[in-house]
This record gives C-alpha cells, structure tokens and sequence, in this order.
C-alpha cells in the first residue's frame, strides 16, 4: 500500500494519494481509502507512482534483456522481430515471477528476399508475392506472433522492399486473423503507403523529410500511431544519446558491461543526414494528436534495454511533448493501441506494474531515472542483486588480463595448438540443440608450403534458426573469458576451401551472447584474409571471449583451411 503518493495513472496526475495493492492487482486508490488491517505501508511523500513503463520497439535475444528492462522500470517489452521459440520459452519465463519484464513479440518479421532482417546472418522465410500473404501471415501467427511487424523500404540503397500490393496483402491477412499490422519504414513515401493499405502503427518516424499536410490528414483519419524511436534515429545521424546514459549515477549502476558496449556504439556512418527532420516530424504528428509511442529499437547501437526509454522519454519532450504525453507514450497509449487491456495506467482492477520514482516526471521528464522501486503484479523486483551482478561483471571485464599482439597459431607443430590463450576447440550449433558437426585437424602443407594448417570440416544440418560449425579461439585464460586485445587493429589469416563463403565470429563479454560476424571467401587457392577490428561493430577489443571460424550458413558439407592466424 502507498500512502500520500502523487499518481500518475496513464492519463492524469493525482496528488497525495493512497493506492492498495491486492493479490497483483490495484484493489483501491483515492485520497480517502480504507487501509488494509496488516498490509506493508509505503511512505509516497515527494515520490510519483508511474504505471509500469512499456517499450514499444525493441528486439529481445535473451533473458537478460528483460531482466534489465524490469529493473529499470519497463515491465512490458513489445518485441519487434526475434526468435518466435524464444519468445515462446521467455514468455513463458516472465510469466513465472517478478525477475523478467512481460514480453510480447512479433516473432518473425514479413520482409522481401534480402529485404531489411535478413541481413544479420539468421534464416528466415521472406515474402515474394502477394498471393503467399495469405499463408506467410497464417504461419507466423501458427508460430506465436502476438501482431505482424512488415518491412516497406520502397526506394532503398541497401535492401530490396516488399511491393505496395505484398504489403497490402499482408496487411490484410494480419487483421483477418485479428492482428495488429506494425511497418517499419524510413521515408515519408513509405509511410504514405504504408497508412494508404491499412498498417495499425508505424515503425520508426520517417527521416529523409517533414510530413505535409496531406500525410498527417491521412494518419489521423486512419488513426494510424508512430512509435517514433528517436533514440535510435538520433544515433544514426551520429548524435548518439547513448553515452550520456553511462554518466547518469541513476541508471549506471544498473549497465552491465553488454549493455555499456552498446550504448557506445555506433552505426559507422551518418544514415540520418539531420535529425532535426525526424524530431519535427514527431512534433508536428503529435501537434494533430496523432499517438506517439516511446520506443528504443534495443539493442542497436546507441540503445540498450531500459535505460534507452529514459532517454526516449527525454527525447520525445525535447521534441515538443509535454512530459506527461511523453508518459503516456510510454503507459497508456501502448496498452491501448496494443490491446493489453490489464496495464499502462493505476486503476481498480489493473495490473499492480507499478514504478515509484523520487520527484514529479510529469514537470521534469528525468525524474523518471530516480527510481525507488518497481513491482511486477504487486511483487517487489529485486533490483539490488542485479545491481550488484552488473557491477561484478564490470570488474571482471576490467581485470581482463592485456593479450600482446602477434601470431596465434602457425600449426607448424602439428597440433591445434595457440601461443597463448585457452586454445581452439571444436564449436557447433549443437551448444543451441542444431545438430552441425565439425572435426579439426592438422594437416600440410599449409600457406606459403608450411608444414601445418588447421583443417576445419564437417555438416551444417537443417533445423537450426542459428546455423554454425567451426573452430573456436579463445583468447583468454579459459574457454569465454574476457581478454584485453583493444591493441589489435587487425585479425589476419590465410583461408582456402571449398570455394564457400565462411564467416569469422567475433564474441565480446559486452555483447553477451550475441557475436559480430564478418564474411570471408575460401577459394582453392590459398588466400589471405584482413579484417579491421572496425569492421566488427559494436566491439571495441577490450572483453573478446572467442574468434570462430567456420561455416555460419547452409546445409551442406563444408571444407575449410585456415592458417597463419595472428592479431596485428
């Protein structure tokens, strides 16, 4: 129970009130409530009530991504494009208790062949035609998406789009089978398309120019809503917010080294040429009440699970909201627009999601970051041993011990052998349940007629969503632990093969589970291979835990030789 606490309830503010919190769910709230004989009583003076925050654009690859999230007052995470069987397994996860923020997810997103969300090295089916809308939409909604996240990028240099018909059609299929149709777009065109064949939101707020008259009159007649995602946008015109968040003594504490990477990384070049074009676009699309929701994009560069909303709700006043629109981008209006009719605001009956933060956001929107406590359907989050796990990784990462550059491995001994760290191993997607093999081997001649290369060979197997088979280096003192290699400026090796493209996995304790991966081609003749550590986004060399080297793709049997591996 919370007594002489100011509520903010999704829509209003309440000044001293007293909120009862019964078997998960608000049972009572007003100035004058009988107080239950027994129950914990929470002094609310100079603290605001918030309903639990809920991020609407963001991919989630792990647990720890909602753990975050939920201490850090973001009880609801709308996934935008993952896995659908681990959205599945974590849904059911956060179901159990108080540790993971709620999850809802698209699964897997409807895109063209090539098109946006194929470029990041997993499998997934892609949409051709508008006569397989139909059954595209029907299998993803068979797989678990809880609404259809479709890509229209019309007119990009990067990826091929769907067709404004494909587009439709999937539109269609998604409300015949009672979804929500969210497309991500980039471009004013694009969204116009977009609205004109039905989307229920927009994915991103355009950047290339303002809407005109004739969009917003469009967007309000359909009442179609923007999940704006200004941070992610300011990041690509390289105004990143990201690092201003490590600096907060609120929310730092809380970031764990994977998510420090990620807010210090960028995309490496200014997609977005002015990002005052995507903050006056959400200016004058809130100016005709078009909703706006807050949405982080996490984990893209310059964003992390969260945090990232804090500085959204930042953004978003920054960009003409008033504080409390800006909260209401970030609780009611997403319950509403989403249909999670049991949260996003404090009334009788709801959802006991609940964060109290010192001070009043609904006048000065940082005051959202002064979080006291959060509660999950009335449960308490343990917020202080994730604390204190975050800062234990961050000491480890700091002891990682400083690896002098050179040459890894020239197998000239006959064993898969390194000169420092724990060595190479055999590593398979069987580690996730796939069924790919690979052996190792050492073998001559190898580049330049040595005596020794490492051969690499095996099957990539079907059934897997994340493919892999290879060989893994790991650099530290164990198998995954960090090593220090910010010296290197370059991994060099020489490859052939089997004429098949291979990638090289770079795995960093900042980056979780998640690896960065760069292509190589294996041609029958020996080739040497240099990749800048630049190319390796969101890694900067300080935590890397593992080098892989293999096939990343398939099915099929491979065959691959490395040699000469060494860090310059």
């Amino acid at each position: 129970m919370f007594r002489h606490v100011r509520v903010f309830d999704g829509q209003t503010v309440l000044p001293d009130t007293t909120v009862v919190v019964q078997d998960g769910r608000i049972a009572a709230l007003g100035a004058r409530v009988a107080l239950p004989r027994g129950a914990e009583r929470i002094d609310g003076t100079g603290k605001t009530l918030l309903p639990g925050l809920i991020d609407s654009h963001a991919h989630v690859w792990n647990r720890s991504h909602l753990a975050q999230s939920l201490v850090l007052g973001v009880t609801t995470v709308l996934d935008m494009f993952t896995d659908p069987k681990l959205a599945a397994g974590l849904k059911q996860q956060a179901a159990a208790g108080a540790e993971l923020a709620d999850l809802r997810s698209a699964g897997i997103l409807v895109t063209a062949p090539k098109g946006h969300g194929t470029e990041y090295g997993v499998p997934i089916p892609t949409l051709s035609a508008p006569t397989d809308a139909d059954a595209f939409v029907a299998a993803r909604v068979q797989e678990g998406s809880d609404y259809i996240k479709l890509v229209y990028t019309p007119g990009s240099k990067r990826f091929p789009s769907l067709g404004k018909q494909t587009l439709a059609a999937a539109i269609a299929a998604a409300h015949a089978r009672g979804k929500l149709a969210v497309v991500h777009i980039d471009r004013l065109a694009g969204a116009r398309d977009a609205i004109e064949s039905g989307a229920d939101g927009l994915a991103h707020v355009f950047a290339d120019q303002p809407p005109d008259d004739a969009l917003i009159r469009l967007a309000v007649q359909h009442k179609t809503f923007v999940v704006a995602t200004l941070s992610v946008l300011r990041t690509a015109s390289q105004r990143s917010v990201g690092p201003e968040l490590l600096e907060d003594p609120q929310l730092a504490p809380f970031l764990a080294p994977q998510a420090a990477g990620s807010l210090k990384a960028d995309f490496g070049a200014r997609f977005v040429p002015d990002y005052g074009v995507p903050r006056t676009a959400v200016q004058m699309l809130h100016a005709a009440h078009v909703p706006i929701l807050a949405g982080t994009d996490a984990p893209n560069p310059g964003t992390t699970y969260g945090a990232s909303v804090h500085s959204e709700l930042a953004l978003l006043v920054e960009a003409g909201l008033s504080p409390t629109d800006a909260l209401i981008g970030a609780t009611s209006a997403p319950a509403a627009q989403f249909h999670l009719d049991d949260r996003g605001r404090i009334a009788p009956g709801l959802r006991a999601d609940l964060v109290l933060v010192d001070g009043d956001p609904t006048t000065d929107i940082r005051a959202t970051r002064k979080i006291v406590g959060v509660w999950k359907g009335g449960a308490p989050v343990d917020r202080k041993t994730f604390r204190t796990a975050a800062q234990a990784e961050k000491a480890a990462v700091q002891a990682a011990p400083a690896v002098a550059l050179g040459m890894v491995s020239d197998f000239e001994n006959g064993q898969p052998s390194a000169r420092f760290g724990a060595g190479w191993t055999v590593s398979t997607d069987q580690l996730a349940g796939g069924k790919s093999t690979a052996t190792l081997a050492v073998a001559g001649p190898g580049a330049h007629g040595s005596k020794g290369a490492l051969r690499i060979s095996g099957e990539v197997m079907a059934g897997s969503e994340h493919p892999w088979a290879g060989a893994m280096f790991f650099p530290g003192p164990q198998p995954m632990a960090p090593a220090n290699l910010s010296a290197m400026k370059e991994l060099t090796f020489w490859a052939r093969g089997d004429g098949k493209r291979y990638g090289v996995l770079l795995f960093a304790h900042s980056r979780g589970t998640l690896p960065t991966s760069v292509a190589f081609d294996a041609p029958a003749q020996w080739t040497q291979v240099r990749l800048p550590l630049a190319r390796f986004t969101g890694i900067d060399g300080r935590d890397v835990t593992g080098l892989f080297f293999g096939a990343v793709s398939g099915p099929g049997r491979f065959a691959l030789e490395i040699d000469d591996v060494e860090l310059r």
